[in-house]
């Protein structure tokens, strides 16, 4: 263990960065990941330059540790041992399929971490191992290949499915596609090959076919999926009242579907029609399930709402961390630039349920912002390198999972958690946007600020 007196004063003054430390060490120990990379990489090799190394790197600007791959390489250009041009090279021939085990294996330590914490969330349905599934095409990049410099069209590096627990707040799978103008549903046939009895998937309409429907279902799997419009159906019954939601009043009937002429699938359709038109301006929205009767449609409907923590799962990757990095135009370096943020997240998570552990999982789900957990790593991480080199953490990655929860609750307890409060803001109040003047189209600040006190100052003196 490392006990020196640098050590304790980093655990002093950020217990946070010490923590992502010690769960990068274990969950991202670089004999696991290279052997990782040998087990599922089908043309790349390692001789001097190893997949570990190139994912530490990568760890470092994804955190926005360091601003670039280049700025990442030559702060560690020794330990690297290699042009930066190799470097590069790696990075823009590393398979999707790598990537995609890379991030399972990132989740399943992550799992097993959260475990020993005793920080696994209730299910969202007794009996049911619930999966979110939403897609992500990544942002254009540069144009930096001299292929795309005579398009006039923006240059996309690649799309990907993501599966998130929320049991576990984890990203635990993903389904890269090197192709940004692919269809998402052309994914769906990978999707299926991971599915278990009695999975419970919860998707937005876009997944909402009969091939990936029945496909579920036949596997013993059960979905809460909404309704797309051109999905064919047939009428059972009529809707019927079940209730009120807080988004709405609440309907029920029994469809079927039947696929290639000869398979038939009896459904419950819930419809909810909103107190709120959706941004796409509609007034109601319908629900497809395989669920039992004993779920009813009230908790249908409240079910389906849950379909939005994937969204925030996104939302931290866009504030926190960069996933999609618009200098790495070759599809599969952007692509394992999003899977390197996807582990990131799953740290984060990892370091949430340790405080959540100490502090309670209500008060740091609630108060404690993603964003200001992040600004702390990016300012402190590297200069905490400097001090206490990698090597003198590898032995970390050999403690039991017991040994490692207890030293991850030992440094969750002390931390300042006013340093990482969250700030929501109140409602937008919408203003009118001003008309712009032809003949004025700049006025001086420091004018306006004068004239704004001159004129409280005839106000107060009025009153």
């Amino acid at each position: 263990m490392i006990l020196d007196e640098v050590f304790e004063r980093f655990i002093t003054e950020s217990p946070l960065v010490v923590m992502l430390r010690v769960v990068l060490e274990q969950s991202l120990s670089a004999e696991e990941v290279d052997q990782l990379f040998v087990e599922t990489a089908q043309a790349q090799y390692q001789k001097e330059l190893f997949f570990s190394t190139v994912v530490s790197l990568m760890s470092l600007v994804v955190c926005g540790i360091a601003k670039s791959v280049n700025s990442a390489y030559q702060s560690n250009a020794k330990q690297v041992g290699v042009k930066v041009q190799a470097l590069y090279q790696k990075l823009d021939g590393i398979e999707p399929q790598v990537c995609e085990a890379l991030v399972r294996h990132g989740a399943a330590k992550a799992k097993a971490l959260i475990e020993q914490l005793g920080m696994v969330r209730p299910p969202l349905v007794e009996g049911y191992r619930v999966k979110i599934l939403d897609g992500n095409h990544l942002s254009a990049t540069e144009r930096r290949l001299k292929v795309v410099r005579s398009e006039a069209s923006a240059p996309l590096p690649g799309q990907a499915l993501v599966v998130l627990d929320p049991a576990l707040q984890l990203a635990i799978d993903v389904f890269a596609c090197e192709d940004g103008h692919a269809q998402e549903r052309s994914m769906l046939k990978r999707v299926l090959d991971t599915v278990l009895p009695h999975d419970l998937w919860i998707e937005d309409r876009n997944f909402c076919t009969l091939g990936f429907l029945f496909g579920l279902h036949v596997r013993g799997a059960f979905f809460v999926v909404r309704e797309h419009a051109n999905l064919p159906w047939m009428k059972l019954d009529a809707l019927r009242s079940v209730g009120e939601s807080d988004t709405g009043q609440v309907f029920e009937q029994s469809i079927q579907l039947v696929f290639n002429d000869s398979l038939k699938l009896i459904l419950r359709r819930i419809v909810v029609q909103l107190l709120q038109p959706t941004r796409d301006g509609h007034t109601e929205i319908a629900i497809l399930t395989t669920l039992p009767s004993d779920v009813s449609g009230l908790e249908i409907a409240a079910l389906y709402r849950q379909r939005w923590s994937i969204e925030r799962l996104f939302q931290v990757l866009e504030q926190c961390f960069r996933g999609e990095i618009n200098t790495l135009a070759y599809p599969r370096a952007a692509l394992f630039g999003f899977c390197m943020a996807l582990v990131c997240y799953n740290v984060l998570a990892v370091l949430r349920a340790a405080m959540g552990s100490v502090h309670g999982a209500d008060k740091i789900e609630a108060g404690i912002s993603s964003y200001y957990l992040a600004d702390e790593i990016r300012r402190v991480y590297d200069g905490m390198m400097i001090a206490i080199p990698p090597q003198q953490w590898q032995p970390l990655a050999a403690l039991a999972l017991g040994q490692m929860a207890t030293l991850l609750k030992d440094l969750a307890a002390q931390m300042d958690l006013a340093k990482y409060q969250s700030h929501p803001r109140g409602k937008k109040q919408k203003k009118p946007k001003p008309k712009p003047q032809k003949n004025k189209p700049h006025v001086s600040t420091a004018r306006l600020l004068a004239q704004a006190r001159e004129t409280k100052k005839r106000n107060a003196n009025s009153s």
